[in-house]
């Protein structure tokens, strides 16, 4: 696959980390975490994968993981090998309108031009829907240290390790696809997956961003 069609090897790091977190297969989570920061991601970037996954897997999954990660840490700091750390995020402003911002994070994730009328869900629970957009779109998808390129992508990853999550999967492959990420890097995206994580997981991500790409089309 040519450069521009492919994933970069920091983006495909971000996959299993994601995804082995999320179903809860530690051993290879462990793997996956040591391969990551072989290819190129810091620790702190790391921990903001796991971090920003408690928001889809749960806290049980992400405190899991970040365990397993302290653990890989002192291992190899204990062999010698000196990770790099990283930049911290940047505070948020005092004065942030979460709940504008958040919208507005949605939209533009949703593709959306304007921010249509709460339905649904939103108004059947609106307190999840006050949660999603003040804190998952304002005070996770905020925090700098990742792009959302790497929040999509870690959060597809995380979708396709988990069951019963495709309506959720339909709408960030379409969301990562509105971070600027093409239809050949999100194929690559399941290839990765299939070698990584497994083929069942990757035919079930296959056959929804099959159908995403699909909508898209028209």
């Amino acid at each position: 696959m040519a450069a521009d069609q492919a994933l970069s090897t920091k983006q495909r790091g971000i996959i299993p980390i994601a995804a082995f977190t999320a179903n809860g297969d530690l051993d290879r989570l462990k793997t996956a975490l040591q391969e990551g920061l072989v290819a190129g991601l810091t620790v702190n970037e790391i921990k903001e994968i796991l971090v920003h996954l408690y928001a889809y897997a749960g806290f049980p999954r992400s405190l899991n993981g970040i365990n397993i990660f302290m653990a890989v840490l002192e291992e190899r700091q204990g062999q010698g090998i000196e990770d790099e750390i990283g930049p911290e995020a940047n505070p948020l402003p005092a004065d942030m309108d979460k709940d504008e911002y958040g919208a507005k994070v949605r939209a533009r994730l949703a593709g959306w031009e304007t921010i249509p009328p709460p339905s649904g869900y939103q108004l059947f629970a609106p307190a999840i829907d006050t949660f999603l957009k003040e804190h998952l779109f304002a005070d996770i998808f905020a925090r700098d240290i990742l792009d959302w390129q790497s929040r999509e992508l870690a959060t597809v990853s995380a979708l396709a390790g988990m069951t019963g999550t495709a309506g959720q999967l339909w709408f960030h492959l379409g969301a990562a696809m509105n971070t600027g990420l093409t239809a050949a890097q999100m194929k690559d995206f399941i290839s990765v997956l299939e070698s990584k994580v497994g083929k069942k997981e990757a035919e079930g991500a296959s056959e929804v961003l099959g159908q995403v790409l699909s909508a898209r089309a028209q």
